[in-house]
Formats: C-alpha cells, structure tokens, sequence
C-alpha cells in the first residue's frame, strides 16, 4: 500500500523545476549556436562587400563617367532642353562627394580613377583586392571560442563582464581572419579561471531566463533577416562557395557594358 508521504517525495517535487532547467540550458546553447551563425554570415557580408567595393567600384564609376559623356554629346548635338537637363543629372550623378576616397576604399578622388582602378579596366596588372575571408581553421577556432567564452553563460555581472571583454577580442581577429590571433586567444581562454557551474535556480528566475532567451532570439532574427536581404547579402547567397567567380562574372558583364558605352561615346562624338 502506497503511503501518502511516498506519493509526494522530495524528488518528485523538484522534478517541475529540474526540467525548467533543462530547458533554460537547451536554450542557451541554442541562442548561442544561432548568434554564432549570424556573425559569422555578417562576416561574410562584410568581407564580400568590401572585395566587391574594391574590384568592381572603379567600373562602376566608369560606366557612371561614360553614362554622363553620352549624354553631354547628344544634348551638344541636338540642343534640345530635355536632352541638356539629362546630361546635368547624368553629371551630377559623378560629382565627387565628400569622403569618395574613403567610400572607395583609395580607389578614386574627386579628378578621376586612380592607377590601380584604370589598370583594372584595361585588363592590365593591377594589386588585387585584400582577401580578409577568415580561413576553415579561423572558423572553427571562433565557433569553439564563442561556444565557451559567451557571455549568456555567466552568472554574475562581473565574470560576464571578462567574458563581454573577451569575445569583443574573438570577433575582432575573426573579422580581420586573423587565426594566429584566434590561437592565442584560445590559449589565453584556456589559462583563465574556469567557467562556475550554473547552480540550481528558483523557477520564476528559470522563466524570466527563457523570456529574454526567446527576446534576444527575436532581435537577432531581425539582424539575420537584414543581412539576407541586403544587396550584397544576396548576391552572396548566390555563390556562397566561391563567391570570387561571382565577382568575376559580375566584372565582366560590367566591362562588356563599358565598352558599349565607348562604343556609342564613339559614334555621337565621331
């Protein structure tokens, strides 16, 4: 016969809170896997958007320059008040702006292309663009620092303070691909004192844990789904294995269009 102390056990009792628990930490790793995923794409934008700024920004400022010299010759030829206002916006599109050596990343000012970019055009040798995509090795190396280093898993403001200061260090040599920096981060990670073991918690602190767990997946959702549709986030999704071909064919079609332009500047100004 079941007595009524035995139907109610101190075991049985915690059991509500034990799977709470469970819970919370599911949900940790989780975010923290997710956030991971995140950088690590908005790495990949920004590395993609930087070499296509770097290879493709100068024939995109040619065509530009092309586009506004068509329309000059045909409005000289022609007179007509509709053509003069399309060259002065055609123009106005190329005036240089305040910051355009820093926009291009050093490779025009406000009198024209620099050598490097007019080289490029002229399918003569020119210094290609800095690769900054973090390695395999780089990779792994920060998936496995973020996973034991993040600050989500610390439970007092200041060890999650060491680990804030920490990470920013991670993602910083991860966006510059720098895996020398990665390893002695790691070794450096490793010599520090041991993360302290989450300890039992009340159930309303577990529950006030899930919900900002679930908030900060929000937020971070709305960072990813930014990146996806951003231009540049896009074109990447498109060779996301070798992007650099994507960026080869995209430089051709571009020089095919530069010389359909010379070709018409060609024909209005011949």
């Amino acid at each position: 016969m079941t007595t009524p102390e035995a139907e109610h056990s101190p075991s049985d009792a915690a059991r509500p809170e034990e799977r709470l628990e469970r819970a919370v930490r599911a949900a940790e790793q989780a975010l923290i896997e997710y956030e991971i995923a995140v950088e690590s794409f908005r790495v990949e934008v920004e590395n993609f958007s930087r070499l296509h700024h770097q290879k493709l920004g100068p024939m995109y400022a040619r065509l530009d320059e092309l586009d506004a010299q068509i329309a000059e010759a045909r409005a000289a030829r022609t007179g007509d008040p509709e053509d003069v206002r399309k060259a002065e916006e055609a123009r106005a599109r190329v005036m240089p702006m305040p910051g355009v050596e820093e926009l291009f990343h050093g490779w025009m000012d406000g009198d024209g292309l620099f050598p490097e970019a007019s080289a490029m055009l002229t399918d003569q040798p020119v210094r290609p663009p800095q690769r900054v995509r973090p390695s395999e090795e780089a990779r792994k190396l920060y998936r496995e620092l973020a996973r034991k280093a993040h600050p989500d898993l610390a439970q007092e403001d200041k060890e999650r303070a060491r680990r804030e200061e920490f990470i920013t260090r991670v993602n910083a040599a991860y966006a510059r691909g720098d895996e020398a920096q990665l390893r002695e981060l790691a070794e450096e990670w490793a010599a520090g004192p041991a993360p302290e073991e989450r300890g039992p918690s009340p159930s309303e602190e577990l529950y006030a844990r899930l919900e900002w767990l679930a908030q900060r997946k929000e937020l971070l959702a709305l960072v990813a789904q930014d990146l996806e549709e951003s231009a540049i986030g896009s074109m990447l999704r498109l060779a996301p294995d070798d992007p650099d071909r994507l960026l080869e064919e995209i430089a051709e079609q571009l020089l095919a269009q530069v010389s359909e332009r010379e070709a018409e500047l060609a024909e209005l100004l011949g």
